[in-house]
């Protein structure tokens, strides 16, 4: 029932794991690679969250979006989380290899813009298309330059969830009854005020796909003698994304460089400047107590640090597109489609069936030597 009329679903059979992929029906296997999409969702959500982007894309195209192991209808196997986001990255890789697909352009939504990131300087890419991505230094625990606050990366990784929250992934709880629930923190943390939606039960079906098996969502946490007394473990989602696991900022180096559209939303609470996921911010704001202040804890400027590296990325020869969406919050796909749909076809630089009129010229920052 969460899948929309014109959308299927079927398992890719790698080597490592079994993968549940999303497609359209009426798509050609045999579509080039210039003309295919693969889209990568991020934490706590699945590819049912592309099902619209899917139906809106034009189709001469080739679109399909992939589970990550632990999400959706993947197995769930466990994630290794000392190798970054590789675990996810190279369950792409074989999929992508299963269907005979040697390269395509990369869609990342959130962490799965970390995935895409990693994936790029692994494999070739046609071209990236981040959408609010996780800072190219991980989530948490540097500043601004992705120098890392402690050795340990205290702060950053599993220890932060609230312990309710799991509960009620568990549970498979749709309700609003407490600020815990995942539909509560859908409305609050992945659209900006005011976003309404016939499918939502479908984006909250999705959050509950996670799984909270040993080894997946969200994963160990391990003492600290550092603020605020955790750090991050070996396994499990959100430990991959710490800093001393998770560095992509090498994508500066990448020859040949893909063309890359940044898509990010002014009201996005999760990947921000001030992110209200940042424990460092939460204690900066008095929410966590202890803090021991700005010089040793200071919040991870994570848009300020991606922007630095696609700087670096342009200043070294790659083509940037940066779309910064006033009034969107975190899933720019659901709350600005039209606007999400462009960058990603003029990234792609897609020519056929004519396309929506491009959004107002303000929103699009173009960046390269060129």
């Amino acid at each position: 029932m969460t899948l929309f009329d014109g959308i299927t679903a079927r398992l890719i059979e790698t080597p490592g794991l079994n993968v549940n992929i999303l497609e359209r029906e009426g798509d050609d296997p045999d579509t080039p690679p210039e003309r295919t999409v693969v889209l990568i969702h991020g934490n706590l959500s699945s590819s049912l969250f592309w099902q619209e982007t899917m139906l809106d894309l034009p189709h001469d195209l080739r679109v399909l979006g992939i589970d990550l192991r632990g999400f959706g209808g993947t197995e769930h196997a466990p994630v290794d989380a000392t190798r970054g986001v590789r675990d996810f990255s190279d369950d792409v890789a074989a999929t992508l290899e299963e269907l005979g697909i040697p390269t395509a352009h990369l869609v990342g939504w959130s962490m799965g813009g970390g995935v895409v990131m990693q994936y790029a300087l692994d494999h070739p890419v046609l071209s990236l298309t981040l959408l609010s991505p996780i800072s190219p230094f991980g989530f948490g625990g540097t500043r601004r330059d992705g120098s890392r606050l402690t050795e340990d990366d205290a702060g950053t990784g599993a220890g932060g969830v609230n312990p309710d929250f799991i509960q009620r992934l568990i549970d498979h709880d749709m309700t609003t009854d407490a600020p815990t629930s995942p539909r509560s923190v859908f409305r609050a943390s992945y659209v900006a005020p005011g976003y309404s939606s016939p499918h939502e039960d479908v984006w909250i079906e999705s959050m509950l796909t996670t799984s909270t098996a040993t080894g997946n969502y969200p994963g160990e946490a391990v003492p600290s003698e550092n603020w605020p007394g955790f750090a991050p473990g070996a396994t499990g989602v959100l430990n991959t994304m710490a800093p001393k696991y998770f560095n992509v900022s090498g994508i500066v180096d990448l020859d040949p460089k893909p063309p890359i559209a940044w898509v990010h939303g002014a009201l996005d609470v999760i990947v921000s400047d001030t992110s209200f996921y940042d424990l460092n911010q939460l204690g900066k704001l008095g929410i966590v107590p202890g803090w021991p202040g700005e010089e040793i804890a200071p919040p991870q400027e994570i848009v300020s640090q991606t922007r630095d590296v696609l700087d670096a990325y342009a200043a070294a020869g790659g083509d940037v597109t940066e779309v910064s969406l006033e009034g969107v919050g975190h899933t720019a796909n659901l709350e600005s489609p039209a606007e999400f749909r462009h960058a990603l076809l003029s990234v792609i630089g897609y020519v056929g069936t004519p396309v929506d009129p491009a959004p107002p010229t303000e929103t699009i920052i173009l960046k390269s030597e060129d």
